[in-house]
Parts: C-alpha cells; structure tokens; sequence
C-alpha cells in the first residue's frame, strides 16, 4: 500500500471516529493536527531494509497544540489506524502518571469501541514496579538469616551487624507477610501503585523484581511471575502506553518495541529534555561501602555449587575498589573540604562543582582504578550469572536453592554497574554537540550527613540533551510525534528543537495549533506591577504577599496560587488572617489527591476555596470553570540558581562568547511560564483572570518576549498600591 494510501485511510478513520461521538463540534485545529500527523507517518520506512539500500526515511511531526484542541485523539486515532494498516505497533510515551491513566482508562477503551478495526493496548512499567515472588516469599517466611535481614532495611552504612530496633524488623516481616498472602489469595495483583497504601522504597526495594536478579524462566516462580505475565499483555498489544523514563531507560533491551519498526507518539514532549539529561546523568556513594563486601561474600559463595573461573579475581576486585574509592573520597575531602564544610547549614547537601568540567589531576588515578575494578568485578558477575542459569538448567530440582543465590548477587549488583558508569562520565573530558564542537560533562560533589556518618558523593552528567537524545534515541526512530501545548519557546520552535536534538533534522517538519479558545474574551492577564525588584527576595516577598493576601480577600470560588519556592510560600501562609486560613489548602500539608478533593467540595458548596502550591501545581492540573476562576503568579519561574547542571551549562556557553540567560534562562521560563498560565482557562467556558506580581513581565524586554508566548489575553497593568 502507498504512503498517500495509508495516510488517507488514517484521517478518514479520525473524521469518522470523531463525527460518531456525540455532541461533536468540529474543531478545525484537531483535524489539522490529525493529517499532519497521518501524513508524517505515513512516511516513515519501518523495519529491516536491504544494506544496498540508501539510509532508511525517517518522519518527524513537532506538533504545538494549545489547550482545547484534543489532541490526544488527534494523534492517537491516525497513529493506531497507521500502524493497523502497517502491520506494526504504536508506543504512545507520557511524562505524568495522570496523562497514562486518562489514555489507558478512558481515552484508548472509548477508541477501541468506535474505530473501524479492533486493536488491544497496555500500559508498560518498569519491572521494579511489580513484586518479585520468590524475594517475597524468602524474606515472608520466619527464621531468616542474618544476610537476609539485613536486606530489609540495607546496609548503607557498611554495618556488619543489623542495628534497627525488632520491632521495626517485625513490622516489616509482618508488611511482607501480609503482601505475600494477599499475592497468594489473588486479593493484590503485584503492581506496587494497586497496592492501598503504596510502600516506601526502602520497604518496596528488598521485593521489587529486578532484572538484574532475575533468572528469567528458569526461575521456580516463573509461572505465575506477576511481571512476566504482564509483558504477556504488551506482547499482545498493538498501542502501549509508556512514560519517557521508561522509554529512555529501556533504550537497547526488549521492553518496548523495536523504535525502528513501530511508530512512536511522545506526548508532554517538552519534558523529554529534562527527563534525558537525569537518565543519562551518574551518582556514586564514596563513603558507605559495606555492600561491596557484602557482593564479594555472595559472588564467592557460588563457588559451592559451581566452578566458576573469573571468581579468583573477585577478592582482589572488591578490595581495590573499597579502597580506592576511600582514596577518592579522602582527596575530594582534601580539595574541596573547605568549600563543603562552608555550606553546611544551608538547606541541603553541600556542593562544589569542578568548573569547565575540569577534575584536579590527583583525582584522575584513583577514578581510573576505580573504573577498572568495577569493570573486572561485573566481569566477574557476568560469569557467575551465565554460570548459575547452566546450573539451574542442568539441576532443576535445585532452582529454588540456585535462583536465590543469583538474586541475592543480582540484588547489588546495580550499584557497581553505577559506579563504573560514573567513573566513564567523571574521566570523559568532553563529547560532541553534533555540530562539531566539544562540550563538557557538569562534575561535582556533594556532603551530607547521615547521623553523625560523613556521606560524600561524587556527581557527573551531559549538558547538552540535545545530543545525547541523538545519540541515544533518535538514531533508532524512524517515525515520530512530539505534541505538547507548550514547544515553542517566546513564539518559535528553535529552543525546544535544539534541547530536545531534532535542530536542522532534514526529517523534521512542525506545526503549531492554536487553542479554540477564545483568550481575549475569556481571560484577563493583570500585571501587578510592585515597587521591589523581585530579584531583592525579602522586600519584594513582603510587598509581594502583602498585595497578593488584599487580592484574595476578594475571592469568591476557586483560585490557585503558584509560588517559586517553599520559603515564600512559608511567609505567604504565615501572614494569612484567621478568617482566610479556613480558605486555604497548602499543598505541603496535604495530600494531592486529598487537597482537590477538597477543594472540589468547597467550591461546589459554593464556598472560595484557595490552592498555594508549589512548581508542580503548576502542570497537569485540570480546574475547570469556578474551580479556577482566579490563577496568581507570584514570581517568574526562572529555574533556581544552584542547579549544577545548569551552571556548567552556562559556564560553557558563557566561555564560547554566548549569552546563557538569553539562550537558556529565557526560553526556559517561557515555556514554564505558559505551562503555568494554562492552568486559567481549561473549557470554552470558563472565565479567569490571571494576575502576575513580577515586574519584569511588563518591564523588561524579555518580559515582552515572555508574554508573546502566553495565550492573547486582555493585559491590564495596575501598581499594587491601587485598590
């Protein structure tokens, strides 16, 4: 079948979904969205081609749709009726868990019932999200070892005995116990996130299935393994829902579907920058070390029950690599101490980063070492991994025995595959942008303290998004969809193609859908202009609180307030009447789903019920008419300052003759800020008034560019001195 083909098919299955649903007015901009979409897949060459055949085609559509234009059914209609069409299979990835469930729960099985074609869809997890079985069952049991006990709490601290207190330990062999019988009586399904009351991850960690511990179907339990029996659901499915951790964490194993031979929907794309520079990002804990001892003992162990060459280096390995790293952490302390032990009543760990990404020479040797013997120690791993799953296949009667063995090696052994994948960042001096030039890793580390014990931690991360998701997943797309309401940046795509490594993509075409909404009658954007630069915190808080609580006196149903951090929020809350506190809900006093309960109900009862939350409120919350008639905007969402990544981000751009707050800051915000904005009007009813008490908005030049990337609502300016 031809591309013109598919692609016709696939819009006409949109019209007539979309014309069956009833009360349906057509929106022009959704339709527009949908062939674009239809159109740009139906381009793209999926699967395997002939070596004497040019590059495969790839398709990308960069798609801006504003609130209102629906585009979840803009995409998903022509994605799936494509890939039906095509013989293969769409991976729709999300950045919230409310946008996974709103597609999985009720936008796909709404779908499902009207398209022309019946299709199946699942929601994929990570693996640590389901409940390993036989962990389960180990630690549930009574009269467990010591090695076993000391796995339900950890051994951060390198501890050779367990210190916590037996009733915390019978508690949890009690949490463990009744997880296992609700398991065995069907009553739970597996899935961490059904549980009633999901577990801390210090309780979660000792049973979640990992791939590293896991020996597949050689298991005993592998025939009713909870998360082998649901990749039976994703193997079926022909759309699968997952989130761009997932999709960038499982890039090059068999989770989700081949990225070259499936066509892929990346819904809240603005987040997939962010979300990369985290998952490429290392961490590694140079001070508590016990577990690697620990590894040690269980890898020799496997000696009882098989012949295992690579296991003679093991003691070696592990001895040089606490040892080192011990060296390492002394030098940190060495260079850096001072420095640290400045910050130490600031809220957090201190920090100190290497500028230019540029590490003290003495640091490089043991770093060096350390890369070694981590690499030699999981070589070590891998021959006692293939070793322990000949085993158990050649002594099934043992599986039980061997796969609890392997578990109980497996269990660690992500940590040192940590260590050697931050010791490659730390000792890489730079790595291309893609367009020729070299860019530094951000490196720095950190202090705590953990009781009275000393953590340093040693940190290093790309800068660029932009080429590490080229490097690591657009080199296997093959067709794509990006949407999200906020891509452009003060007007243009630019800002968003570069961070997310979709700049000068010959392959790459975008479109920006405006909302239906009609913004200059329904909203009103009220610059309150204050006296304080907001860059002068404890004046312009003051001034700023002061107005905000006369603005609120005034309201009648529901509004949201979103502060830029916990410090103003605390002084805003503090300075509330008596009277208004009853109207309040404070985001850090209650839970999420708690607080919009209650907020609901207030409103509904026609009572003003007022939102202070933090950054977070700021996205995916959907308060349509009187639950959000008011939306206040304390200060402009400039990223924090002290973010490290950011600040060798900058340091480069700076040093290459660039402008880090016009490239960076600037475009940042301005997303943000329309993200932030987009909580006001959410139907093409609703009336809000949105009000801003950061001067710069109206003051400045980038103000001006930072409100030409809002929706065109009616701007007032008023002093906050006026009435």
């Amino acid at each position: 079948m031809h591309e013109k083909k598919w692609a016709e098919e696939a819009l006409n299955s949109f019209d007539a979904v979309v014309g069956a649903m009833p009360g349906f007015r057509s929106r022009d901009g959704q339709r527009k969205m949908a062939a674009q979409i239809a159109q740009t897949l139906s381009q793209a060459q999926l699967g395997k081609i002939d070596e004497d055949e040019p590059e495969p085609r790839r398709a990308i559509a960069v798609v801006q749709a504003g609130t209102g234009v629906g585009k979840s059914l803009a995409y998903s209609i022509p994605a799936i009726r494509m890939a039906l069409s095509r013989g293969t299979r769409v991976l729709i990835s999300t950045a919230t868990v409310a946008l996974q469930e709103q597609l999985v729960n009720k936008d796909l099985p709404a779908l499902a019932q009207k398209l022309d074609q019946p299709f199946k869809f699942a929601l994929a997890k990570g693996r640590g999200r389901f409940v390993c079985k036989l962990k389960l069952e180990r630690l549930a049991s009574t009269g467990e070892a010591q090695d076993e006990m000391d796995d339900l709490f950890g051994d951060e601290q390198g501890q050779t005995k367990f210190s916590r207190p037996q009733h915390e330990l019978q508690a949890r062999m009690q949490f463990y116990k009744s997880m296992a019988d609700a398991l065995a009586t069907e009553a739970w399904n597996g899935d961490r996130d059904s549980l009633e009351t999901p577990p801390e991850a210090e309780a979660w960690s000792p049973v979640a299935a990992e791939s590293s511990s896991c020996t597949g179907k050689h298991c005993p339990a592998f025939g009713n393994c909870v998360y082998y029996e649901r990749r039976k659901d994703l193997v079926a499915a022909q759309v699968i829902v997952a989130n761009h951790d997932l999709l960038l964490s499982s890039l090059g194993s068999k989770l989700l579907p081949e990225l070259d031979n499936c066509l892929l929907v990346l819904d809240e794309a603005h987040h997939l920058p962010s979300t990369a520079l985290d998952q490429f990002a290392g961490e590694m804990d140079l001070s508590r070390l016990g577990w690697i001892d620990k590894l040690a003992s269980r890898a020799l162990r496997v000696n009882q029950v098989a012949e295992v060459e690579e296991l003679a280096d093991v003691p070696k390995h592990a001895g040089q690599l606490r040892q080192q790293m011990q060296e390492l952490a002394r030098l940190v302390m060495e260079h850096y101490g001072e420095t640290l032990k400045s910050q130490k009543d600031s809220y957090g760990p201190a920090r100190v980063r290497a500028p230019r990404g540029m590490l003290p020479e003495a640091l490089l040797e043991p770093l060096g070492q350390i890369a070694h013997h981590a690499d030699g120690f999981l070589d070590a791993l891998r021959a006692v991994s293939k070793a322990l799953r000949a085993e158990i296949k050649e002594q099934p009667e043992q599986a039980q025995r061997l796969s609890t063995v392997y578990a109980q090696v497996g269990a660690l052994a992500p940590r040192l595959e940590a260590i050697f994948n931050t010791t490659q960042l730390l000792l890489q001096n730079n790595e291309s942008d893609g367009d020729g030039k070299m860019v530094p890793h951000a490196k720095w580390f950190t202090l705590e303290m953990d009781g009275e014990f000393i953590v340093v931690k040693a940190h290093a991360s790309p800068i660029q998004p932009g080429s590490t998701l080229r490097q690591h997943l657009w080199s296997q797309v093959r067709g794509a969809v990006l949407t999200s309401a906020t891509l452009t940046s003060c007007g243009h795509f630019d800002f968003f193609l570069r961070e997310a490594g979709l700049a000068n993509d010959a392959s790459v075409t975008t479109l920006e859908v405006p909302s239906p909404f009609d913004y200059a009658r329904q909203g009103t954007l009220v610059a309150r202009e204050t006296v304080s630069d907001p860059r002068e915190a404890a004046r312009f808080t003051e001034e700023m609180v002061e107005a905000l609580l006369n603005d609120l006196s005034r309201i009648e149903a529901g509004a949201l307030v979103l502060f830029t951090s916990r410090e103003q929020m605390r002084q805003a809350v503090d300075a509330l009447s008596t009277s208004m506190r009853n109207q309040v809900l404070v985001q850090t006093a209650l839970p999420r789903q708690t607080l919009l309960a209650r907020h609901r109900e207030a409103v509904a009862m026609g009572e003003p019920s007022i939102i202070f939350g933090m950054q977070s409120f700021g996205e995916g919350l959907d308060l349509p008419g009187a639950l959000c008639e008011s939306l206040f905007i304390t200060k402009l969402p400039f990223a924090p300052p002290d973010d490290p990544v950011g600040e060798a981000r900058a340091e480069w751009l700076r040093s290459s003759g660039r402008n880090p707050f016009n490239e960076l800051v600037v475009p940042a915000t301005a997303i943000r800020l329309a993200q932030w904005v987009g909580r006001a009007i959410r139907t093409e009813e609703d009336q809000a008034h949105v009000y801003c008490y950061d001067r710069r908005l109206t003051g400045t030049s980038y103000g001006q560019l930072l409100i030409k990337g809002l929706p065109p609502f009616t701007l007032q300016k008023r002093p906050v001195s006026m009435p």
